[in-house]
């Protein structure tokens, strides 16, 4: 690691690679590595088309900004990222094949390694690395899940038509042929929690295909690429995307007409089917004089939730001020009121925010509620 290059500093850095990361990955996957090797010593055999590459996406986005493109080799975390004009790909996951060993790997993972290894990425490799060159030339996507399938739906999309080849990615073929999979994303567009489900993990969901997020970007991108006269200003508008801008992004996405009501509308109806606190006992809200022997809280639910699923934060005070939480009680039979314990100082304001990790029966979470009171001085 200290004789690495700029490539894998900063692949460890977007990656939060460690070095026990390393260690660990080299110790337990020996036959694995045995098996990739080979394929991650050809990538000089590369160089001709990914140069080729580059030029073709030069050739519909002329503001093209030079980026340099580094074969890495990670803890098998990521096939590919960015920073700044870095390209980073992960050749132990890149440039894999169906002779790459997935033995090693427990169930679940090896069930998914092995899928990915046998659609020998290594055959998609130049596609991939455009895609993450593009990734470079974009701005910042902001922490929100439309933000991110559109970063890289985008990103797919602007490399498959420079290169003139179908998107290598699954879930896009199948997105396109599977309605449902627009009706559930439209569901969990605002969830907040769910990243994981859509993006960039093996979450196991009722389609049994990962990244679906992928489709539900492309599918606009070309929705907006096809509708345009002029397509080279459609290319350069989509790179260019300020995802800082609600207004812009919601027009580029309201205008294709893909989802089944604009933007602002499906966070309506998303707003109108999300749990709520009723109330709490006892009624201490705002209230300037609580006991400061008060131990227990109850929160009262709209609807039956999630009896696994909880989260609390401090509030605009900042945790200085957050409740302290000795103990949990839990759920009552029938899901809809959650108790716990906790220890109070006199003549002290607290504040603590009920976030939207409490989720309802069907996965909704709950809209944020701030508790918030001053203990009395006795």
């Amino acid at each position: 690691i200290k004789k690495g290059t700029l490539g894998l500093k900063g692949v460890m850095q977007v990656k939060n690679y460690t070095h026990d990361d390393y260690i660990n990955a080299i110790n337990s996957y020996p036959k694995f590595w045995t098996s990739i090797r080979e394929n991650t010593l050809k990538t000089n055999r590369y160089n001709e088309e990914l140069n080729n590459g580059v030029e073709k996406i030069r050739a519909i986005y002329p503001q093209l900004k030079p980026a340099k493109i580094y074969f890495t080799i990670g803890a098998l975390r990521s096939n590919g990222t960015t920073i700044d004009s870095l390209v980073l790909i992960g050749s132990e996951l890149a440039m894999a094949d169906k002779n790459t060993n997935s033995a090693e790997f427990d169930e679940n993972l090896g069930a998914g390694r092995r899928i990915y290894f046998d659609s020998n990425p290594i055959d998609n490799l130049v596609l991939l690395n455009l895609h993450e060159y593009v990734h470079t030339q974009q701005k910042p996507r902001v922490n929100n899940l439309l933000s991110y399938v559109l970063h890289e739906g985008i990103a797919e999309f602007v490399s498959v038509i420079a290169m003139n080849v179908p998107s290598s990615t699954p879930a896009i073929n199948y997105g396109k042929q599977n309605k449902k999979v627009k009706q559930k994303f439209e569901e969990e567009l605002f969830y907040g929690n769910n990243t994981h489900h859509w993006l960039w993990s093996d979450f196991k969901n009722e389609f049994d295909t990962r990244d679906l997020g992928y489709y539900i970007g492309y599918a606009i991108a070309e929705i907006n690429y096809n509708n345009a006269i002029n397509k080279q200003a459609a290319i350069k508008k989509m790179i260019e995307l300020d995802y800082t801008n609600e207004a812009d992004v919601e027009d580029f996405v309201n205008r294709t007409k893909f989802f089944s009501k604009p933007i602002n509308k499906l966070y309506a109806d998303f707003d109108k089917s999300r749990p709520t606190i009723l109330s709490i006992e006892p009624v201490i809200v705002d209230s300037t004089t609580v006991n400061p022997n008060l131990k227990r809280i109850t929160l009262n639910f709209s609807m039956p939730m999630n009896v696994e699923s909880r989260g609390f934060d401090y509030g605009p005070l900042g945790e200085n001020h957050v409740l302290s939480v000795q103990n949990i009680i839990g759920f009552t039979e029938d899901a809809k009121s959650f108790t716990f314990e906790i220890a109070l100082e006199p003549d002290k304001h607290y504040q603590s925010l009920i976030t939207n990790r409490f989720l309802s029966k069907d996965g909704i979470p709950l809209k944020p509620f701030l508790i918030n009171f001053k203990t009395s001085k006795k």
